[in-house]
Formats: structure tokens, C-alpha cells, sequence
């Protein structure tokens, strides 16, 4: 199970207890109903799916029920940093993000679930 820090409570706690709300450090239009059709739906429906570390928006459902953002990578679930909701968006040392974060690492340290095989029955060759 993975632990969560809270900036606000500024404790760890289970993952349980917070929930996902998307993409942080999102800019808004200021005239939302101006916008084409093709521009709202960019908006609010498409988002990018990169490896490795993002910036999401986090909300303490089951402690303080604040938001909060986090950088978190994406190829390991880790969590780099938290911080408070309208705080700007951190600086990451160019180790902790891309796929040059990832190069030469071996599959164990990646997190990466191997397909188990399946045991051969009594009737069947190896």
C-alpha cells in the first residue's frame, strides 16, 4: 500500500484515504462559454498520458478533505513530492523525470509485473 503525504494534515497516511481529481496546474479559459466546441472538449476531456513524472491534483477525502498537488512518477507509483493547492509547480532534478530515468535500470526496479507462466498439466508437453 502506498503512503500519501498530506501537506495540510502533514502527516503520511494510506492511500485509501485520498482520491485522484486529474491533471494539475491546468490553465483555465477565462470565458469558458466562448470557446469552439473542438477547444472545450480539448479542455476537459483530452489529457496527456506521458511516462514518467506528472503532476496531479489529490484530495484528502477521508482526513482534512483539502487539495493538494503532487508530482508522482508513473513508471514506479512514487510519489516525489506533495504540496499545497495554488503553490507553483515545483523544480525536479532532471534525474527524477523522462525515460532517460529509466535507462539501463533493470525490470525489478521499474515496478514492471511480469506475466506469471502457467504450470504444465499432467497431459501436456513442456
Amino acid at each position: 500500500m502506498l503512503l500519501i503525504h498530506c501537506p495540510y494534515c502533514e502527516e503520511e497516511r494510506p492511500e485509501l484515504e485520498f482520491r485522484n481529481a486529474g491533471e494539475a496546474h491546468i490553465a483555465r479559459s477565462a470565458s469558458i462559454a466562448e470557446e469552439s466546441g473542438e477547444d472545450f472538449e480539448k479542455f476537459f476531456f483530452i489529457r496527456s498520458n506521458p511516462k514518467g513524472v506528472i503532476f496531479e491534483r489529490w484530495r484528502h477525502v477521508h482526513g482534512c478533505a483539502r487539495f493538494f498537488n503532487a508530482a508522482r512518477d508513473t513508471v514506479t507509483d512514487r510519489f516525489i513530492t506533495t504540496y499545497r493547492a495554488g503553490a507553483p509547480k515545483p523544480s525536479l532534478p532532471k534525474s527524477a523525470s523522462g525515460p532517460a530515468a529509466y535507462a539501463n535500470r533493470p525490470p525489478d526496479q521499474l515496478n514492471v509485473k511480469r506475466p506469471r507462466r502457467k504450470p504444465a498439466s499432467k497431459g501436456e508437453a513442456k
